[in-house]
């Protein structure tokens, strides 16, 4: 199924999407609950202001990207990199 030039809400539930690809898309405040991301890919994306809870993240690798407020945990990623600095 292709969806180009448009602007609708989609409802996928129970759904298999795997192998989807989606560029130039806005997905702003959407939801995603109970949802398969294993092995995806996430280039060129904006998840300032997302929230993110019960995730599993094994042998997640995030590299090039702005931290600025960014809390794991509660904590600053600035503050555990500086932490982590000081370690040595």
């Amino acid at each position: 199924m292709k969806i180009q030039n448009t602007k609708e809400t989609v409802f996928a539930k129970n759904a298999n999407l795997s192998g989807s690809e989606f560029d130039d898309v806005n997905l702003q405040e959407a939801t995603f609950r109970n949802v398969n991301l294993s092995k995806s890919t996430f280039t060129d994306i904006n998840f300032s202001g997302a929230k993110f809870s019960n995730l599993n993240l094994t042998n997640v690798e995030i590299e090039a990207c702005e931290t600025t407020g960014m809390k794991f945990r509660g904590i600053l990623v600035s503050e555990l990199f500086e932490a982590y600095k000081r370690k040595g």
